[in-house]
């Protein structure tokens, strides 16, 4: 137990030892970073700047582009100068703050707002008369503030029950970043308790938003398959095949790594699927939501075209 007292810091052992291949790494996450990052401000200025997309449905797509933005900063940056500086260490707050932060309160916020997504899409779709009055702009605002202040909540209860046990096994975190799974199997107390408690929020948290979501789509395509115009049909499922692809990414990543049973060997499929939910949907959202909506491109354009009318006026 002694050494559970002095544990000031762990050590990530996400990737290769060879320094070539880390410095690899490093090149590859900082372009995906970078590409994210881009990707994610170009939606939330397209989305803020052009008045027409002031509707609820890109209120959501602006917050969700901004917080991926900042999911992504919390882990990568981090990874990319360990890996270049070859320094694999990480201070226990450093620590605590990554659990929090990415494990907890982004991941929850998002899910929230990836069912909120679905949730107008129902109502614009399945009840387009009492939109405006279902979603409106101070419902979208109380949403997202009550995302926010419950996600706080969930992520500091959680954080704070994993980092009340002892650490004494070992420092060495076989990820690219603090998770909760890599952490419990450094504890010499007793992990049930914490299993459970994970176990249980996911279900109930993920799987709840999960059917809700589902249950929102199963009443989206009843209603589309109805409609008239082969156009208007094909416009309703435009703006809800994106919204699907990105929650069954980042639902299907997150569920095999932290639903899966306990397993005290770390594999690299663990790598691989952490890598999927902590990057790839950052990634793909301003991607995938932009590519099938011509009123995002259509306001890309505009920004283009002002930024280089200003340039060569």
């Amino acid at each position: 137990m002694a050494s559970s007292t002095i544990m000031t810091g762990f050590l990530l052992i996400g990737f290769s030892d060879v320094w070539e291949l880390q410095i690899m790494h490093a090149i590859s996450f900082t372009l995906l970073y970078l590409l994210t990052l881009i990707g994610n401000f170009v939606m939330v200025i397209a989305t803020t700047m052009d008045k027409s997309l002031h509707t609820p449905m890109y209120f959501f797509l602006r917050n969700l582009s901004f917080l991926d933005a900042c999911y992504i900063s919390v882990t990568v940056p981090n990874s990319c100068l360990n890996s270049i500086l070859d320094n694999n260490t990480i201070p226990k707050a450093g620590c605590v703050a990554q659990i929090f932060l990415v494990i907890f309160f982004f991941v929850y916020v998002e899910l929230l707002f990836l069912t909120f997504m679905a949730h107008d899409r129902y109502v614009a779709i399945c009840q387009p008369l009492h939109y405006l009055v279902i979603i409106n702009h101070r419902v979208c605002v109380q949403m997202t503030l009550a995302s926010i202040l419950s996600g706080l909540i969930y992520g500091a209860l959680h954080t704070g029950n994993t980092f009340r046990l002892p650490f004494c096994h070992s420092n060495v975190i076989h990820q690219f970043f603090c998770d909760v799974p890599s952490l419990l199997k450094l504890s010499c107390s007793d992990t049930f308790s914490n299993e459970i408690t994970l176990l249980a929020s996911a279900l109930v948290f993920c799987g709840g938003c999960f059917i809700f979501i589902i249950r929102s789509y199963i009443h989206i395509f009843s209603t589309v398959i109805k409609f008239p115009s082969g156009a208007d049909r094909a416009k309703a499922f435009s703006t809800c095949i994106p919204h699907i692809f990105v929650m069954s990414v980042f639902l299907s990543s997150s569920f095999y790594v932290y639903l899966r049973p306990p397993d005290t060997s770390p594999t690299i499929h663990d790598i691989v699927f952490s890598v999927i939910y902590s990057i790839i949907p950052p990634l793909f959202n301003p991607i995938v939501y932009s590519l099938r909506n011509k009123q995002i491109k259509c306001a890309i354009r505009k920004i283009l075209k002002k930024i280089f009318q200003s340039k060569y006026i």
